[in-house]
């Protein structure tokens, strides 16, 4: 893709920000356009990076000087702006889910393949030296044969803080599709890629009120099941259960635990790059904390792009499309398995990117 590699990010919304500041600061790279539906926006955006010019989305996907799009669109436009810039001759960086259906995300990667063209997808906050740390044990043996782990993400819902949080609710949203993609590929970087799941779904408010912003005390209605839990059962033999919600207050439990036959991990949140991490071996009598052993200190989102954009053809980058087509296999395996009452078998795998060294 030449160096400087040419980015075009197309949404400009929320989490765009993080973004744009990390890939500034990146000597390889330089963002050469950016669009939104708000074209306004756009150009505000352009007017504080040097390198950039406002554009409009059909315009940034043939422009020359873009090499691969940065797609931060809400999740049902994930596969839309993908397609149409793999149509186009360019890669793509997106953020998660893949895509809002399983179906469209194969597509991407078919189609990504077809044209010999790469794929990324967020989150890349695995590459931070807190799941980092945690798979370093993992893999060093120090907890013994991992047997099992908890996932748990319980919050009141977006509406409390999101001025726009409507998405959250529609198809390609909810606790699960939203937030799960952290705590999904957090456990297939631990404990390797999954075989089948079980999952049991609710959503028993119809309506969500917004709190905060211009729009504040407007109702969006809910599409989706805001409270989903489930099982994932690993190819290594380790079972996982997953609880993603946004009908609770509050939790004290930890976002990830890890059990093995020595040893006990606690995992810092997923949806951030570090994180303390806490280990009790067998017999002992309380929890110590682990200094950082591997991953990215003081990272940030974009991290998984430049990650692809630095790893020589030929080689899977680690924040992959292969990595997102298995982590929403399973996500929607569980909403599938709820809707049906049964197991779901992937179809998918993939194969556990190498550990990030510390740095």
């Amino acid at each position: 893709m030449g160096s400087p590699h040419r980015i075009g990010v197309v949404g400009l919304g929320v989490i765009s920000g993080v973004y744009l500041e990390t890939l500034s600061q990146a000597p390889d790279a330089v963002i050469t356009a950016v669009a939104d539906l708000d074209h306004a926006r756009a150009e505000a955006v352009a007017a504080t990076l040097p390198s950039a010019r406002a554009l409009t989305v059909a315009e940034l996907i043939a422009a020359d000087d873009v090499d691969i799009v940065l797609n931060l669109t809400i999740p049902a436009a994930h596969a839309e702006i993908a397609l149409a810039a793999i149509a186009a001759g360019k890669a793509v960086y997106g953020e998660k889910p893949l895509a809002a259906s399983f179906a469209d995300a194969e597509e991407i990667i078919r189609q990504a393949e077809a044209a010999g063209l790469r794929v990324g997808t967020a989150p890349d906050t695995v590459l931070g030296t807190g799941i980092q740390t945690a798979r370093a044990l993992v893999d060093a043996g120090e907890i013994g044969r991992p047997l099992a782990a908890t996932a748990v993400m319980a919050g009141a819902g977006h509406e409390w803080w999101h001025p726009n949080p409507d998405f959250y609710y529609k198809p390609g949203g909810g606790p699960l599709l939203d937030m799960g993609p952290y705590y999904v590929t957090a456990l297939v970087q631990l404990l390797g890629p999954v075989e089948w799941v079980v999952g049991a779904g609710s959503a028993l408010r119809s309506e969500r009120t917004i709190a905060t912003g211009p729009r504040a005390g407007e109702v969006v209605s809910v599409e989706v099941d805001s409270h989903v839990t489930g099982i994932l059962a690993h190819a290594s033999g380790a079972l996982s259960t997953i609880t993603t919600t946004f009908d609770a207050v509050a939790t004290k439990a930890p976002n990830i635990e890890v059990h093995g036959e020595k040893a006990s991990l606690i995992v810092p949140d997923p949806n951030h790059f570090d994180g303390e991490v806490l280990v009790r071996a067998l017999g002992a009598s309380d929890w110590a904390a682990v200094p950082s052993r591997a991953g990215i200190a003081g990272a940030a989102r974009g991290t998984g792009l430049l990650d692809l954009l630095r790893t020589p053809e030929g080689v899977e980058p680690r924040a992959s499309g292969a990595m997102g087509l298995h982590v929403l296999e399973i996500m929607t395996g569980l909403l599938e398995s709820a809707r049906l009452g049964s197991r779901v078998t992937m179809t998918t795998t993939v194969e556990r990117p190498p550990l990030v060294p510390l740095s």
